[in-house]
């Protein structure tokens, strides 16, 4: 039986970044967030890519959000400096970033 291509996959990073962006949730916007981002692509035993699998994993500064435990679990999106946006989720209360899954979002297959 011959395995999906995914789970054959490695993950490569592709790249890193750090800066100060800002935090959307439910309408509400929190300016001045230090990030630090780690984006991975899944890569084939081929190399070339691997539509959809990807992980995003780093931090970012929320202490000076007000009630930040309520974010811990939620999808934000982190605008960057460099003015793209992020799909993010934050999984714990010290503001550590992962997310998996396929393109910028979730798709409806998972």
């Amino acid at each position: 039986m011959a395995l999906h291509p995914a789970d054959q996959a490695h993950l490569k990073l592709v790249e890193q970044c750090d800066g100060i962006g800002e935090l959307q949730w439910r309408g509400h916007v929190f300016p001045q967030i230090r990030y630090r981002i780690r984006r991975f692509q899944g890569m084939a035993p081929s190399g070339l890519p691997v539509p959809g699998l990807h992980r995003i994993e780093g931090s970012v500064d929320i202490a000076a959000v007000p009630e930040a435990a309520r974010l811990t679990g939620r999808e934000l999106k982190l605008r960057l400096e460099d003015g793209r946006s992020l799909t993010v989720s934050i999984a714990s209360g010290d503001g550590r970033i992962l997310t998996e899954g396929h393109g910028p979002g979730r798709c409806g297959c998972c």
